[in-house]
């Protein structure tokens, strides 16, 4: 049995989902014990008077993100060393027994707190796979004592926007491995915090395959089934050790969710996909790293095509031992807000009359791409597959970059597309792409043009288009004053 076209085409994502993605390009956080052992995972066995950050600032953490146009961060309150950056009271390997703040600290309190202050998302991420906690692997034990921690988590931080979970599993002190109930913490977080996706091993976000940046030229958010199950297979099947992360099955192809994939699918999702790297090589803070922050440019890179792929983009950004982000990390982020801030200021398109080779009414012409709203959209009646749009842009304009966007609430749609410009005398193809979603980033070489059309050649039943902006990203370097 295989899916039909226009049933990928009807499934949409969920409210949680869209106001996921809309949030584009957020923050992750690695800081515990393993930033004072120098370590990347930690054995469990240190001990909490290991952990004693000198000047913690978590709003120092948040203004840095902030700064680089991050909406949200995501902090590691348990990593896989099992100790806990609130007081747990299921356990003691936890902040409560450290020096810092003399006992009396709550980092995931303080980052909370910093985050809904500065008007930022806030996130968790806790590991299931726990080196320290003595009943892990037995797995019934193990679930009710992470089932517990959860609930803390889950109704004593305000609104979570994610809770983030890897796929880490390894042996237990007896020898067993964990079988982590899914179910039961899938209900748990929808029962706490119904508006939180679940990312990685959960059924809202998918991992991209990769921790290094990769993005793939077509992503879709429509994929089998079989993709959410196999997150928590894997999971429970898959031991990991040292620094090397299981490959989960599907997670690394580069096609998984063309024609071609549906025609072997029972049944297909909404699971979009999501990019984490980090700013650094590692994931916590080493000191030898102080040199190997990514350049402003690779950042921008990594944004353009992360966010402009049809993804969103999870930058970890790691604090020191006296508990601030380095002042490399947070001057790279400041270079990398100011950098987008100039590339994306002036959308020459805003406001642009739009001719459309068919609509389906007043309420979806052309128009509706070019007017900043993001509730409106262009599209033909169904069954039409292929159409175009011309922009106008009033006069001769530098551009080097077209952001398009799909209304995801009408799914995605959009299979192949090309851009034209109008030389005067006749249309010249310069950009030929595949998937739009929720948005593409087109990157090109100058061109001066005063009209464009976006070709829309391959769709599944119809498309739609909601936003079509136009920009110069060389202009604002260009009339930079001379600083010598």
């Amino acid at each position: 049995m295989s899916v039909s076209v226009i049933e990928a085409a009807l499934v949409a994502p969920s409210s949680r989902q869209l106001a996921w993605q809309e949030i584009e390009f957020y923050g992750f956080i690695h800081f515990t014990v393993n930033t004072f052992t120098d370590r990347e995972w930690g054995t469990g066995e240190e001990s909490p008077l290991l952990f004693h950050p000198t000047e913690l600032d978590a709003a120092q953490w948040v203004a840095a993100c902030k700064s680089a146009g991050m909406k949200a961060v995501i902090l590691t309150c348990k990593h896989h060393d099992g100790f806990c950056l609130w007081p747990s009271e299921w356990t003691d390997h936890s902040v409560k027994s450290s020096p810092w703040r003399s006992g009396e600290g709550d980092l995931v309190r303080e980052v909370s707190d910093a985050c809904h202050e500065a008007g930022l998302k806030f996130g968790i991420y806790v590991s299931p796979w726990d080196r320290h906690e003595r009943c892990y692997g037995d797995s019934e034990r193990y679930n009710t004592f992470f089932l517990n921690q959860l609930h803390e988590l889950l109704t004593g931080y305000g609104e979570l926007f994610c809770v983030w979970f890897d796929g880490a599993c390894g042996e237990g002190p007896n020898g067993k491995r964990q079988v982590y109930d899914w179910d039961a913490y899938y209900s748990l977080i929808r029962k706490h915090q119904p508006h939180a996706v679940i990312s990685v091993c959960g059924p809202d976000v998918r991992w991209c395959g990769n921790e290094a940046g990769h993005t793939r030229k077509v992503e879709w958010s429509v994929v089998p089934a079989t993709l959410q199950d196999n997150e928590k297979i894997q999971a429970n099947s898959q031991q990991l050790e040292g620094d090397e992360f299981s490959k989960r099955i599907g997670s690394d192809e580069e096609d998984l969710g063309s024609r071609q994939v549906l025609a072997k699918a029972e049944r297909v999702v909404w699971y979009p996909a999501e990019v984490n790297t980090s700013i650094r090589p590692g994931w916590f803070y080493h000191e030898n790293e102080d040199a190997s922050v990514k350049s402003t440019e690779e950042l921008v890179d990594l944004y353009e095509r992360t966010v402009g792929g049809n993804s969103t983009f999870l930058l970890n950004l790691p604090p020191d031992r006296r508990g601030l982000i380095h002042e490399n990390d947070e001057q790279r982020m400041r270079e990398l807000g100011e950098r987008l801030g100039r590339m994306y200021r002036t959308n020459t398109a805003a406001g642009s009359r739009v001719v459309a080779s068919v609509c389906k009414s007043d309420e979806h012409e052309g128009a509706r791409i070019t007017d900043g709203l993001k509730e409106t959209y262009w599209r033909p009646s169904a069954g039409i597959e292929q159409a175009w749009l011309e922009v106008e842009l009033g006069g001769k304009q530098m551009i080097d970059r077209i952001v398009l966007k799909e209304y995801l609430p009408e799914g995605q749609r959009i299979e192949k597309f090309h851009l034209e410009w109008f030389d005067g005398e006749k249309w010249q193809t310069f950009y030929e792409g595949n998937v739009i979603g929720y948005k593409k980033i087109c990157r090109f070489e100058p061109i001066e043009t005063e009209r464009l059309r976006i070709q829309i050649t391959e769709s599944r039943w119809y498309p739609t288009v909601s936003e079509c902006s136009v920009y110069w990203t060389q202009m604002e370097e260009k009339h930079e004053p001379d600083r010598g």
